[in-house]
């Protein structure tokens, strides 16, 4: 049978997401991966686990595994009021919905938003994962530049002066991949021009809840809420296999995402719901963060240590006061793919910048660096020979 014929076009848009390849090959042993973006084991909660499954069946019963509204679990929908107004986001129950983490609602969002040839901003470099939840809707990206503080506004007041833009995409705070955050001044510039120009804003925050130094910083969501559509997600500071997303947003956004998560998967687990539902309740959420801070926090400064003795001063990077990230980027005319493919033969993995960027041939000398999977020597370790690989160059 021919089943190429089969295939919609939209899935010429589509392809596997780069990151999960690169961690296929660096998954060998002995590989020191500084690649993935993904949380540590040590960071997962395994002895509530058990506690919190028996409080689940004793407390919900069945309920827990049944069938249950697409809006999600309300006893976790009631649990994430107080936790977001710690955020300075002050909502209600009937707001605060559940996805199947927050990579399920951006997708919803590009089936509910994008149409072929629409023009979305994002920052360059961007979440990897947005790009491939946006692409098989057939976008175009128009890319915002960027510097240590974020997007420029600038930038983005000419970008919405010369396109169409349909909405905005951010992660504004330790963004994926740079870990940079938007300054408050900024934040209060950017608020200004969204409203003005009357668009819609993506404001994705996975992150903010693991700073190691500084102030927090207010979301856009609480700045102008009736042009927010805000998510995050309780996988980094609870289970990231659970997969629980939470989003916001004006209401007639809201309507779409629910009809369209309707079609998709009915609901989120009600079970995984639940297991949160009772971590937030149980206050154990906030008594975790600080731990998953104090794991992370010397990795990073480790990494930044390390980075500051063995980079090429042709090298620059990000100095993040939180997150899970360090972006660097060295001369033009290096290529950090194929720098990468040297560095993997002595065990040592990043993941090349240029796969961030929307647009062909950007990012060349670019590349992320992740400090949450390895512990400080192994991070000093790779550093190193991810430093001499760049000296020696190609």
């Amino acid at each position: 049978m021919n089943y190429e014929k089969l295939f919609a076009d939209r899935t010429k848009n589509m392809g596997a997401n780069i990151i999960r390849e690169i961690l296929k090959v660096v998954s060998q042993p002995g590989m020191i991966s500084l690649a993935g973006g993904i949380p540590a084991p040590q960071s997962i909660p395994l002895d509530l686990i058990q506690e919190l499954t028996s409080t689940v069946l004793k407390k919900y019963g069945a309920r827990a595994l049944q069938y249950d509204l697409t809006e999600g679990f309300i006893p976790l929908r009631e649990a994430l009021v107080p936790y977001l107004a710690n955020k300075g986001i002050h909502t209600t129950v009937p707001e605060v919905c559940i996805s199947s983490g927050s990579q399920g609602v951006l997708d919803a969002l590009g089936k509910v938003l994008i149409s072929p040839g629409d023009e979305i901003a994002v920052e360059a470099p961007t979440y990897l994962g947005a790009i491939s939840a946006f692409n098989p809707y057939g976008p175009k990206y128009v890319c915002i530049d960027m510097d240590e503080e974020g997007i420029i506004p600038e930038a983005l007041e000419k970008v919405i002066a010369t396109h169409n833009i349909k909405f905005v995409y951010l992660v504004p705070t330790f963004q994926n991949p740079t870990g940079r955050s938007l300054s408050l001044a900024r934040r209060h510039i950017i608020a200004e021009i969204i409203a003005k120009n009357d668009l819609l804003l993506i404001e994705d925050d996975p992150y903010s809840d693991l700073r190691y130094r500084g102030e927090p910083l207010p979301t856009f969501y609480s700045l102008i809420p009736g042009h927010v559509l805000y998510t995050t997600t309780l996988s980094k500071v609870f289970a990231p296999g659970l997969r629980i997303g939470i989003y916001i947003g004006p209401e007639p956004v809201r309507k779409w995402l629910i009809l369209a998560k309707q079609g998709i998967d009915l609901h989120s687990s009600t079970f995984n719901q639940a297991l949160a539902a009772e971590y937030v309740l149980g206050g154990y959420l906030q008594k975790q963060i600080p731990k998953i801070v104090s794991l992370y926090k010397p990795r990073q400064e480790a990494m930044l240590k390390a980075m500051d003795q063995f980079f090429p001063a042709s090298y620059k990077y990000s100095k993040p006061e939180g997150g899970m990230f360090i972006w660097a980027e060295g001369p033009q005319e290096d290529d950090t793919e194929k720098l990468y493919w040297k560095c993997v033969e002595r065990k040592a993995a990043y993941v090349p910048g240029k796969f961030f960027f929307p647009n062909p041939g950007q990012g060349l000398a670019t590349m992320r660096l992740n400090y949450t999977m390895s512990n400080e020597d192994e991070i000093e370790k790779a550093i190193q020979i991810i430093a001499d690989v760049l000296k020696e160059g190609l």
